[in-house]
């Protein structure tokens, strides 16, 4: 955190960090069942809107 004038810049820095990792993103989720199951399961009012398990 030193290293940083303010929050404000750290935020900045990790939102361009996730633009620039987005854009390579190129491999499925793995096990992406498995989360998405753990999800419902913690979240359940979350989810159903959204997905039908």
């Amino acid at each position: 955190k030193g290293g940083f004038a303010n929050e404000n810049s750290l935020l900045k820095l990790l939102y361009a960090g996730i633009l620039k990792a987005s854009e390579r993103w190129t491999r499925p989720i793995q096990n992406w069942n498995l989360t998405l199951s753990q999800l419902a399961i913690h979240f359940p009012d979350r989810l159903e809107k959204y997905i039908s398990l």
